[in-house]
């Protein structure tokens, strides 16, 4: 899987943060994944959607390994058509939306939050658009 975008914020990712990823879902293949990374390395957030399955895995590698996955059904996403997913979080969640949907509510499970310092998108499908920007928490207050 190819590395297409990669953005490092030294003031750490979350809360506040937005990363909106724009693309084309070319094939079958589940060849898309979105991590956010401590400064240590893990993997604090792992978002995969899998067409195969039509789910949205979520899950945390810490520690030399992976935890308990969290598996959404909610799946929005249709193969051969262009796709949006963002992936936000607050003081307690990564919340993940597709095609403006929320799919995936995931506590953190890595603290603090501050060290979550880099975000990685890798694809093999054709992405159009990847955006990082910091947010207004005010914006999800409107029951999102």
């Amino acid at each position: 899987m190819a590395l297409q975008f990669e953005a490092f914020c030294a003031g750490g990712l979350a809360p506040g943060w937005s990363l909106l990823v724009q693309g084309h879902s070319d094939s079958g293949e589940d060849k898309f994944e979105i991590n956010f990374l401590s400064e240590a390395g893990d993997i604090a957030f792992h978002v995969k959607p899998r067409f195969s399955s039509a789910t949205v895995v979520g899950n945390t590698f810490q520690g030399g390994r992976w935890g308990q996955e969290e598996v959404s059904s909610v799946f929005r996403l249709v193969l051969g058509e262009p796709f949006e997913m963002e992936v936000s979080s607050d003081e307690e969640h990564f919340h993940v939306h597709a095609q403006e949907h929320k799919v995936l509510q995931y506590a953190h499970r890595h603290r603090p939050l501050a060290a979550i310092t880099r975000v990685q998108v890798l694809s093999d499908h054709r992405l159009a658009q990847v955006e990082l920007a910091r947010r207004d928490l005010s914006w999800w207050d409107g029951g999102h």
